[in-house]
């Protein structure tokens, strides 16, 4: 007889499971007659232990008296019944092929290097000390986007554990979607752990040929609505008015939540031939459509809405020359009335804000911004932003054009809300706030941003330039890179803790241009302890320095492997 320990740790002697025609203590009890106990009760029984939760019969009655024997009756009768009465499944249908993927495949040595980028799990230990090692980790984003850049496609091998990264870092999702590709939206249709690709960026989703009319209404009906995004977005991008077209066929019937993702899709190709459907859609039933489509005919400098605006807020702010000297008036409007709120401004302000304010700060930021240059007498804005403004209206005043700067994408009055980089943050024309003065330099071109980061870099160092820098375009080359390295090792050389700069540091290994490299070879050597130093930083810094100098050469070898084709 087989010797049976129960989950309770007793051990009895049992015989061998009955068939469905077995007698044992719960079918003595008459437990057959009430039926076999639930499943779940059994699975409960045997995870308590039989001593704790015997297996008692339906119906009432006393416990068996070889409770770990009842219980593997009972199992056993559970499972004969439950297997002789399942039916036999129809095969599913199989799904259709995945659309085929024309870019070309990675070099060998670029597809091994994705799949130890993929398959490395470790993460920097505890304590802020991370060591002289490259983190893969952080690599990946970057390697993601060069091989977008050079067109390959995504190893058919990869693309579960490239979704699975997907799916754990909402970062990679753009780059891996795009490089997965249309296989990889295929597989992600396949599998419950990978719904997010069908629902999330449209960067990765495939579109139909958009010469072929028939194929583009099919998939924009019947189509995924990542599909269907991607599809909007590539049709706006080859022809506007086709995809604006193309919305107005379903705009009626669509969700509000939709409405709002494809109302955004309008940004690309922005034009006056917009207006008329962005004009409807100041009278739709969601809020935030209509402050979507508000916003896009305000950055229309011509648009009705814009003028209407601009009316609105030249009757708020005025010059004043009764001091003797120019300076800038401001009266807030004193109600928002339906039109206002027809064209977008929020009635009721944020909590802590005052409501008249609150109004000015739209008008203003939906007004096109010549017009201030005409009403100023021709005055350019660095003019403009520099003249006094009365009764403290200064700041919600400068606030609202540096908004309007950025909707409107107008270089000339970000550079003169930014103002010169070397001067204190506080005495800016236009705003102190660091993510302010972020929104207005990606306005500027590239080199331009660069030049001004690096003045402000040099002129008050790491502390603030974070956001600044996460603007700036990759890699950083000339003096952005130089002024950047040289305020670590300003900072380094100030007897503070590396990790104090830690997130300037991690951007660095990423972004700095792998040409530094060997330049900054000198600053891995340890330092002699200085005085009034942080204990231990010296070695901490040499330490943070190779893993700088380790990750640049990585980074470069990555570029290399990916050029091999």
């Amino acid at each position: 007889m087989p010797r049976t320990t129960s989950p309770a740790g007793t051990s009895t002697t049992t015989a061998a499971p009955a068939p469905a025609t077995a007698s044992g203590p719960l079918a003595e009890a008459g437990a057959d007659a009430a039926g076999p106990l639930p499943w779940e009760e059994l699975v409960t029984s045997a995870l308590l232990g039989t001593d704790r939760r015997p297996p008692a019969p339906r119906g009432g009655g006393s416990a068996p008296a070889d409770a770990p024997a009842a219980l593997l009756d009972a199992a056993a009768l559970h499972t004969v019944r439950r297997r002789a009465g399942l039916r036999p499944a129809e095969a599913e249908a199989r799904p259709e092929p995945a659309a085929p993927d024309p870019r070309p495949a990675l070099p060998e040595a670029a597809r091994d290097r994705l799949a130890h980028l993929l398959s490395d799990r470790s993460a920097p230990p505890a304590g802020g000390r991370r060591g002289a090692a490259p983190d893969l980790t952080e690599l990946i984003p970057q390697w993601l986007a060069t091989a977008n850049r050079m067109g390959f496609r995504a190893p058919a091998e990869l693309l579960p554990p490239l979704l699975d990264a997907a799916r754990a870092r909402t970062d990679l999702r753009p780059q891996a979607l795009a490089f997965a590709g249309p296989r990889g939206l295929w597989l992600a249709g396949l599998n419950p752990d990978w719904k997010f690709a069908l629902r999330g960026s449209a960067s990765g989703a495939h579109h139909p040929d958009l010469t072929d009319p028939d194929a583009v209404a099919r998939v924009w009906e019947e189509g995924l609505f990542a599909e269907r995004v991607a599809l909007l977005d590539a049709v706006r991008a080859r022809d506007p008015a086709a995809g604006l077209a193309l919305l107005a066929t379903t705009w009626a019937a669509e969700r509000a939540e939709d409405r709002l993702m494809f109302l955004d899709s309008l940004r690309s190709g922005l034009g006056s031939a917009d207006e008329p459907f962005l004009e409807q859609a100041l009278a739709d039933r969601s809020r935030n459509v209509r402050a979507t489509a508000a916003e896009l005919l305000s950055a229309l400098p011509d648009s009705a809405l814009a003028g209407r605006m601009a009316a609105r807020a030249l009757s708020c702010v005025h010059p004043d020359r009764t001091g003797g000297t120019a300076s800038i008036a401001v009266e807030a409007p004193h109600e928002c009335d339906a039109g206002m709120q027809r064209d977008g401004v929020v009635a009721v302000p944020p909590t802590g804000r005052g409501e008249r304010s609150w109004w000015l700060g739209q008008l203003v930021e939906a007004a096109p911004l010549a017009v201030w240059e005409e009403r100023f007498g021709g005055r350019p804005p660095e003019e403009i932003t520099a003249l006094p403004v009365a009764d403290d209206w200064s700041d919600e005043l400068h606030a609202a054009w540096c908004r309007a700067a950025v909707r409107q994408r107008n270089p000339q009055w970000s550079r003169a809300l930014l103002g010169r980089p070397s001067a204190p943050p506080a005495s800016s024309p236009g705003t102190a706030s660091i993510a302010e003065r972020s929104k207005l330099l990606a306005v500027l071109d590239e080199v331009e941003r660069a030049s001004w980061v690096a003045g402000f870099i040099a002129a008050h160092g790491l502390s603030e330039a974070f956001q600044l820098l996460g603007v700036c375009t990759v890699p950083w080359a000339g003096p952005l890179g130089r002024s950047v390295v040289d305020a670590l090792d300003i900072a380094r050389d100030g007897g503070s803790y590396p990790w104090s700069f830690s997130g300037v540091m991690g951007l660095a290994e990423r972004c700095l241009d792998p040409a530094e490299a060997d330049r900054l070879e000198v600053l891995t050597a340890a330092q002699d302890e200085r005085e009034g130093a942080s204990p231990g930083a010296a070695g901490y810094w040499s330490e943070a320095f190779q893993r700088l100098v380790s990750t640049l050469r990585l980074r470069a070898v990555m570029e290399a492997e990916l050029l091999a084709a």
